[in-house]
């Protein structure tokens, strides 16, 4: 495997790989939840709901908010093109992108990752945040955008190596840093 970029840095050398074998985010504890449907692709998390089950989407997100109660509830969209990519937004291309389901919060979860007793606009806003960076990350998982470093020394000796970094920038910031450390 060759890398994807090489940096000096303080007299080493970061190469950086894409991670080949990430964990999936979505087997992480998560305050989301993913309910997703599709024929060809698992998505999300796992549950108990069954598309045939419901009349269009507007019938899920009814249910969904009478399940869980959420403080934020956002679709979800799958563009399948040469690969897959998800998001919050609809992609602009009709015939490989579609409503895939439904990301949310929950009002429990909400109160209890804040410490709170009743939800405000910080919490409403704590959750819209979370599910952003939580789709994004999803998103750099299925695309492959997910890496790893390997630092070297000056005689090309391996020192370091860490891997499961979504996004290329994170990963060269980690190997800077444990340089940075390692050198202190």
């Amino acid at each position: 495997m060759n890398p994807v970029e090489i940096i000096e840095h303080k007299n080493k050398t970061i190469e950086i790989y894409q991670d080949e074998d990430p964990i999936n985010p979505r087997e992480n504890d998560n305050a989301d939840i993913m309910i997703c449907f599709h024929n060809r692709y698992k998505l999300g998390d796992e549950h108990k709901y069954n598309s045939d089950n419901f009349n269009g989407w507007s019938e899920l997100e009814a249910q969904l908010i009478e399940d869980y109660a959420p403080v934020a509830i956002k679709p979800l969209y799958l563009y399948d093109h040469s690969g897959i990519t998800i998001s919050t937004n609809p992609f602009s291309c009709r015939w490989d992108s579609g409503q895939v389901g439904f990301v949310l919060i929950s009002r429990e979860t909400a109160l209890k990752e804040n410490f709170s007793k009743r939800v405000d606009k910080k919490i409403k806003s704590w959750a819209e945040r979370y599910i952003d960076a939580s789709v994004k990350e999803y998103d750099q998982y299925l695309t492959g955008d997910v890496y790893g470093y390997v630092i070297k020394d000056e005689n090309g000796e391996e020192t370091d190596s860490c891997w499961g970094f979504y996004g290329m920038e994170y990963a060269v910031e980690e190997a800077k840093s444990a340089i940075n450390y390692i050198l202190a």
